[in-house]
């Protein structure tokens, strides 16, 4: 199938490659008076850009023939979004931006269309990872949970998993590189498995995107948009160093990209290591110690019809588990028991186009290794490798009029190998394959309608394990599963600065393997866990509703959503035990969850560097009896107080302060073997700016969380049923240095 793939790619190549068509012009400001030095004039489409010179001049060659969306943004004004024709030879485009208080927008690369956020017809939160790290996050999976509706659970702080209004694990989609992350998601102990390092910003769909993405996306999707390219005939290098005072944490990394006018190359690499955390009581949480090394590294070519690139990820985590609180130590090697975890990601993604139309391939490959290491025993216990190849097929069809149409496939094949002793999954195989079509349509009255429609089918093969009869038989499985899924939407402008979305969209999810076939017990958890091989898909219908307001002087927005989930499947105790380990069984009833996020935002002018940020977010998750889902976050406050100047003074520039306020409420509404939480407030404040050192313009930070050292327990705590708190007062100094 791949030798085909590329067969044909490079079979259409050589009838569009030969065109040299140049773009060329000047941005200014709105009088034409002022030339914009340092603008960034991009289109997404393309992934090919440019920074404007001291002159406000720019300049893009090999670029193909049609109408493609150009994007050009500078501080201080408003970005321009606008689709412009690119003919044979030599063309010009000459632009003028409006003065604007309200920060740069950012093109949203997890929707197909590649549109800015007001122009989306779906709302989607957008992150950058710089801003999540000035924050003092220590992992991605930290770092994350300051995107309002979403929320981790964790093990301790190196293990932890998104939660998206409720729903996390196997209902939610983490992209990377463009393609699906698989690695063993349905495990409580299973994070991420993924650096920051690289990964330049991050992008959240909060609800159904079964229709973009399949089986699995039902609750959302975190798609995680890697480094750039540098870009044409330019290069660059930096260093960007972390301290963490509460686990003595060590973070590093390095960068180096450089591209010509047709190559491209980037490499990073990162290390880190942590100790043991303390709480809020100074108590040092045993075995909450980990390591992580990661190296991203990539290539591309690009010509006018034609850009392909590659691009490698190897990560490697050493993570302990921690059970209890034990020896009080300052060691960075994992006690037993601990994982150790290996990722590797190789995707290559190919465009090609042919002046009306375009075609997009991505192919992924990831290969998963997880060993699980158990006190006194040799070797190790759990041993799975998983190894999964993805494929995605993209076809922009001519637009006819203001209609724009995609059409695509996707899918994967995936397999599941056990080595260990123990075995939570069977040996299995997986196969997805869907197709799917949306449109984008664009009215004169600045409203926009969305529509698609998607067909799934996944079949699963489990192999048996074990003696029938005996404790821990897992019977052989055999089965398939069928979805059709549709989704609508609708943005308006009612009144000016005023946008209204409404957004209709059902979703899947099948049964993983661990829902089907567990027979055992589940380590961590105190279960023995049976499953249930006649589990149906989940299916789910949900509605969202949101409106934005934004001026010169305040941003203000309300988002509601209601989740209808059909045949929810759950885990319930039968009271029944086995060698002590009480009985649960994976069930199936339908389930409702709603709530939603109210945010304000501030930023009087003339006073622009001042920012008054509140938001509140909420959900509420209930099974069709009226009793509670579990792991549902607890409602929560976020005031911050932040400044920002863009002037320097005698030593600094850019520099900016903060101090933020997060009250976390009591969460009381919690399913039958869950404990309820107590809520708590956490004070947090930071500061940085750009300096000069040497000679050379380096950024600094520095930031401390919870800084009055609250003792506190998150509800999403997998410890916290050992009353094991979460992490006291944390010290964050960084440091990036441009090479």
């Amino acid at each position: 199938m791949e030798r085909f793939i590329y067969a044909l790619l490079f079979a259409m190549l050589g009838t569009y490659v030969h065109a040299q068509n140049a773009l060329s012009g000047t941005v200014t400001d709105p009088r034409g008076n002022t030339k914009l030095f340092g603008a960034e004039v991009y289109f997404p489409q393309l992934e090919k850009g440019t920074v404007t010179d001291e002159n406000g001049s720019y300049e893009l060659n090999n670029l193909p023939t049609g109408s493609y969306k150009i994007v050009i943004s500078h501080i201080g004004f408003q970005t321009l979004s606008k689709s412009i024709l690119i003919t044979t030879g030599n063309n010009t485009y000459d632009a003028q931006l409006a003065s604007s208080a309200i920060e740069m927008e950012e093109i949203i690369v997890s929707t197909p269309f590649h549109k800015l956020q007001r122009e989306n017809v779906m709302k989607v939160e957008r992150a950058d990872i710089k801003s999540l790290k000035t924050k003092g996050a220590v992992t991605l999976s930290d770092g994350i949970t300051n995107v309002p509706g979403v929320e981790s659970v964790s093990t301790g702080l190196g293990i932890g998993k998104p939660v998206i209004r409720g729903l996390s694990s196997n209902r939610v989609l983490v992209y990377t590189q463009g393609i699906r992350l698989e690695n063993q998601q349905f495990g409580d102990e299973h994070g991420l498995g993924i650096s920051d390092a690289g990964i330049e910003s991050v992008e959240v769909i909060k609800g159904p995107a079964s229709l973009l993405y399949g089986s699995d996306a039902m609750g959302g999707v975190l798609y995680l948009n890697p480094e750039k390219f540098a870009v044409a005939n330019s290069t660059e290098g930096d260093l960007n160093l972390n301290y963490f005072s509460n686990t003595e944490g060590l973070n590093a990394n390095a960068g180096f990209k450089t591209s010509g006018e047709k190559f491209k190359f980037i490499l990073r690499g990162s290390t880190a290591s942590h100790t043991d955390y303390h709480t809020g009581d100074d108590v040092t949480v045993t075995n909450s110690r980990f390591q992580e090394h990661d190296v991203k590294t990539g290539i591309a070519y690009q010509e006018s019809n034609f850009k392909t690139e590659l691009r490698y990820n190897y990560n490697y985590l050493k993570l302990g588990i921690p059970e209890e609180i034990g020896a009080q130590t300052n060691e960075r090697a994992p006690l037993s028991p601990f994982q150790k975890i290996d990722n590797h990601i190789v995707s290559s993604k190919t465009n090609i186009f042919f002046g009306a139309s375009s075609l997009e391939t991505i192919l992924g490959y990831t290969f998963n290794t997880r060993k699980e290491f158990e006190e006194g025993e040799e070797g190790a216990a759990l041993d799975m490798d998983l190894a999964t190849f993805n494929y995605n097929l993209l076809y922009h069809l001519p637009k006819w009029g203001n209609w724009e149409t995609i059409v695509g496939a996707q899918g994967m094949h995936q397999t599941n190998t056990n080595f260990g002793e123990e075995v939570l999954i069977p040996d299995a195989t997986t196969n997805d394959i869907g197709f799917l079509a949306t449109s984008h349509l664009h009215f004169e009255n600045n409203s926009d309608l969305q529509l698609g429609l998607r067909y799934d089918r996944r079949t699963l093969s489990g192999e048996e394990n074990g003696i029938s009869g005996e404790e821990g038989y897992i019977a052989p499985i055999d089965r398939d599963f069928n979805s059709v899924n549709a989704a609508i939407g609708y943005k308006l402008e009612p009144l000016k600065r005023l946008t209204a979305r409404i957004n209709l969209a059902s979703g899947f999810r099948a049964p993983n393997l661990a829902e089907l076939t567990s027979n055992g017990v589940h380590e961590g958890t105190n279960r023995y866990e049976i499953g249930n091989a006649d589990l149906s898909n989940e299916q789910n219908l949900q509605t969202d509703i949101s409106l934005e307001y934004k001026n010169e002087h305040v941003e203000f927005y309300v988002n509601g959503f209601y989740n209808a989930v059909n045949d929810y499947i759950f885990i319930q105790s039968n009271g029944q035990t086995i060698d002590g380990n009480t009985v649960f069984l994976y069930e199936q009833q339908d389930a409702k969850l709603y709530g939603g996020e109210i945010g304000l935002h501030i930023h009087p002018h003339p006073l622009d560097w001042l920012h008054i940020e509140s938001s509140f977010e909420m959900v509420t998750g209930k099974l069709k009896d009226d009793s509670y889902l579990p792991l549902i976050p607890a409602n929560a406050l976020n005031n911050t107080l932040r400044t920002e100047f863009t002037k320097s003074n005698s030593w600094l520039e850019n520099y900016y302060a903060f101090v933020t306020l997060k009250s976390v409420f009591k969460q009381d509404k919690v399913s039958g073997f869950e404990l309820a939480s107590d809520g708590y407030n956490l004070l947090s404040l930071g500061l940085g700016g750009k300096t000069l050192l040497f000679g050379y313009p380096i950024d600094i930070r520095v930031s401390a969380n919870n800084i009055l050292n609250t003792d506190y327990i998150s509800h999403l705590s997998r410890l916290k049923t050992d009353g094991i708190a979460n992490i006291g007062r944390n010290i964050n100094l960084g440091i990036s240095i441009p090479l």
